[in-house]
């Protein structure tokens, strides 16, 4: 497996191997994918985890503002996920403003599991237990395709950016943080 200081040619030896990998993705996200026509999605197992966006993009042997960061917020107490690139960090009250909300704060382990499903590091941007507000930062579509988590913190599955946002029915708008 490479590490941040791995090559691409590395990446993507590591890529083959974990493509051989059975049971990839996590049961329910596997039925989104069938129930999206979504069939040929290949998703990619890795023995080590990919958990953090920077742990993906080694994995995967691609940049890290290429990994999707499925994330969720309490605004107002109602959860929102938010679909950010790897590289950048979601500014909170920019989200407030976007869903016109009074707060919004970082979601616990507990309210992510029980609205997504799955546990925090292997949320998927789709196929969630219960319906929820999506959001997608715009700068998601600046790479043709993107990489997200597959349902479990080891798996990981490519996509195009736009497909992407459209399959999680996500309103594309602009909450990234800003350097200073």
């Amino acid at each position: 497996m490479t590490t941040g200081t791995g090559t691409k040619a590395e990446a993507g030896e590591a890529t083959e191997t974990a493509r051989r990998a059975e049971g990839a993705a996590h049961p329910r996200f596997a039925e989104a994918l069938a129930r999206l026509g979504l069939g040929d999605v290949e998703v990619v197992r890795f023995p080590d985890s990919t958990r953090t966006a920077a742990e993906a993009a080694a994995a995967v042997g691609c940049d890290v503002s290429e990994i999707v960061k499925s994330l969720v917020f309490a605004a107002d107490g109602e959860p929102v996920l938010v679909l950010m690139d790897g590289s950048s960090r979601v500014d909170t009250e920019r989200v407030r403003r976007e869903l016109g909300a009074a707060a919004v704060t970082r979601a616990d382990a507990a309210l992510v599991r029980e609205t997504t499903g799955y546990a925090i590091g292997g949320v998927p941007p789709f196929g969630h237990r219960t319906r929820t507000r999506v959001l997608a930062d715009h700068a998601l579509l600046a790479h043709p395709v993107v990489w997200a988590a597959a349902g479990t913190p080891n798996t990981v599955f490519a996509m195009e950016s736009g497909a992407l946002v459209a399959h999680a029915g996500a309103t594309v708008v602009d909450v990234r943080e800003r350097a200073a």
